[in-house]
């Protein structure tokens, strides 16, 4: 009986596997760095590290459920978190959801008075019940150096070549406003949006304003860039919609697509996805689009 040889069948093992396309290698457990643990707060920090004058002492993008020093083993990224985004969560294993907007319905997230509401109750005590984190990241990603959440828009509209840096204003190839909504409904996922103006007039300077900066912005930004479109999440009927009503009236060629505010600045949320994949590699992170409440019927 031959002495078995550890060389021997090492390199032999080691030729079969190569042939099979693989490698061997019986010290690669050893080789391979462990993948770093996050918590919550680590990568809040981390982000807010990336804007300029942060942390703000005043500042909706706090915690709303769960605490900085949970151990994150998976992140989701969404527009509103809705009862589906929490179980898509839960069935990922993701522990760290990172919505754009409110989770409590009011802009401050304020609780106080729903204690007791079976609504709030149901969204908050699952996230609770299976351990998961929730920080609302709004403030922060639009003010980076450049802001996360135009830039994200600008990318899923395919403007990317058209973009300035820091610029709300595109230059795209001319085109007839029905052409161009017909294009961010496709790009969008859209199915309807509100518009005004003329369909055939020609487009080319967009001013770009995501969710709802208010009308007295978009107006004051009509009036600086004087573009050709204004392209934004949404507006009270009272305000930029009028303004450009009457612009029209009195013969100007000024035009208003009103997008919806979750497809406007849903790009952002994907940003912020891509921004943790970047910066936090090895660390799952999806972005699941939450879609809007409002239907068309």
């Amino acid at each position: 009986m031959k002495t078995p040889n550890p060389r021997r069948e090492f390199l032999l093992k080691s030729a079969t596997l190569a042939g099979a396309g693989l490698v061997y290698n019986p010290f690669s457990s050893l080789a391979q760095p462990r993948q770093r643990a996050w918590t919550v707060g680590q990568i809040i920090d981390a982000f807010v590290a990336e804007v300029p004058n942060a942390p703000f002492a005043q500042t909706v993008d706090t915690i709303k459920v769960g605490s900085r020093d949970t151990v994150v083993t998976g992140v989701v990224t969404t527009m509103f978190t809705t009862m589906e985004i929490i179980h898509r969560a839960i069935e990922l294993k993701a522990n760290l959801i990172i919505p754009h907007e409110p989770t409590f319905f009011s802009g401050q997230d304020e609780t106080d008075y729903l204690q007791e509401d079976p609504v709030f109750r149901a969204k908050y005590d699952l996230m609770e019940k299976h351990g998961i984190t929730l920080w609302r990241n709004h403030d922060y990603v639009h003010r980076m150096q450049d802001d996360g959440v135009r830039i994200g828009v600008v990318g899923d509209l395919g403007w990317d070549a058209y973009y300035v840096p820091k610029s709300p204003i595109l230059n795209l190839p001319k085109t007839r406003l029905r052409d161009l909504i017909n294009h961010i409904k496709s790009r969008l996922g859209v199915p309807a949006m509100r518009y005004v103006g003329d369909l055939d007039q020609h487009c080319s300077k967009v001013l770009l304003l995501p969710g709802a900066v208010g009308g007295r912005m978009q107006i004051t930004r009509i009036m600086e860039h004087r573009p050709d479109v204004l392209v934004c999440g949404e507006s009270n009927e009272w305000e930029t919609p009028e303004y450009v009503r009457v612009a029209n009236e009195i013969g100007m060629k000024l035009s208003m697509i009103e997008i919806g505010h979750s497809a406007s600045e849903e790009g952002g949320s994907e940003f912020v996805k891509n921004w943790l994949i970047e910066h936090m590699p090895g660390l799952p992170v999806h972005h699941i689009p939450s879609g809007n409440s409002l239907q068309v019927f």
